[in-house]
């Protein structure tokens, strides 16, 4: 990796205690919401569900991360990086001579992203607990500013993105996937329409609230992207087909689609006989859509790629 006059790598400015770990959100900033959720209640089940997950999203952030066009000896932060698959998958492609930082707000989930450096023994490799939006990056220090479905949370998107826009060098890049709207996205339409036969519909969020369809419409990311600095903004879409939480059939895809994701939302507070409807109407609405040991259903992303 070329050193940049006045440049310092991303690992060497971050102050991490022994245990390399930090503590930078503050506790009432304006992202707490999400803060909150992921900690106390989105952050353990995915902890406890993460291979089922990487297993269902592992093939969408690979296309992204070819897109990303990873080189060795970068410095790469990865945003939202959760359980830390995204990130020792960037550490394997820039090689000991580069860097990688993931970044999350989930305690949690880092704690296992811990766990799978540790595993791998990846010294370029650190994590910190911290909230993108408002942390502050050594300026013009990273190569590349990669998320797999990371950065659609944000409460304030806008300054968010002008914020990791100057942890970029000029010329650096931005790659991350997000989800496209909704009902082309049959992984959550279809298990929806299912819920729906048994519990109300809730009102739709805000345009624009913070969510996984968020960043579903092109020119509204367009517009986040342009005004925090960045350039070149493309979208290239990819549709495939998700395993829906893994290899564990028609029971284990019902299992997970009401631990984590939409439908689990529905049913936070709703009672046993509620859940059991739900569950059955799951099945028999999924049932067309198995496939061996797998439940098959569409998904359609954006692939957004720029330059800073």
């Amino acid at each position: 990796m070329q050193v940049r006059e006045g440049s310092k790598n991303i690992l060497d400015v971050i102050p991490l205690r022994k245990d390399n770990r930090e503590r930078a959100m503050p506790e009432d900033g304006s992202n707490a919401e999400q803060i909150e959720y992921w900690n106390e209640r989105g952050g353990p089940q995915w902890v406890a569900f993460q291979e089922r997950l990487d297993a269902q999203i592992s093939s969408l952030g690979q296309v992204a991360l070819e897109r990303a066009a990873v080189q060795s000896g970068e410095s790469v932060l990865d945003v939202g990086c959760g359980c830390g698959h995204t990130s020792l998958e960037l550490a394997n492609r820039v090689g000991p001579t580069g860097r990688v930082l993931g970044i999350d707000v989930s305690r949690p989930m880092l704690g296992r992203a811990r766990e799978r450096q540790a595993q791998r023994g990846l010294s370029h490799l650190a994590f910190v607990e911290a909230d993108a939006q408002t942390h502050t990056f050594a300026p013009r220090s990273v190569d590349l500013i990669f998320s797999r479905f990371g950065v659609m949370f944000f409460a304030d998107p806008r300054r968010a993105f002008a914020n990791l826009h100057d942890a970029v060098r000029p010329g650096g890049r931005l790659c991350f996937v997000c989800w496209q709207e909704l009902p082309k996205n049959d992984w959550a339409r279809v298990p929806l329409g299912a819920a729906f036969q048994h519990v109300p519909r809730p009102e739709p969020p805000p345009p624009g609230a913070p969510g996984p369809f968020a960043f579903a419409d092109q020119a509204r990311v367009r517009g986040i992207l342009e005004a925090a600095g960045f350039r070149a903004v493309g979208f290239h879409p990819h549709v495939e087909a998700m395993n829906i939480g893994g290899a564990h059939g028609l029971e284990g895809a019902v299992e997970f689609l009401m631990t984590i994701g939409p439908v689990a939302s529905l049913l936070r507070d709703a009672q046993p006989e509620t859940r059991e409807r739900v569950g059955n109407a799951l099945r028999e609405t999924l049932t067309p859509y198995v496939d061996g040991d797998t439940v098959q259903l569409d998904s359609a992303t954006w692939i957004v790629h720029a330059r800073a």
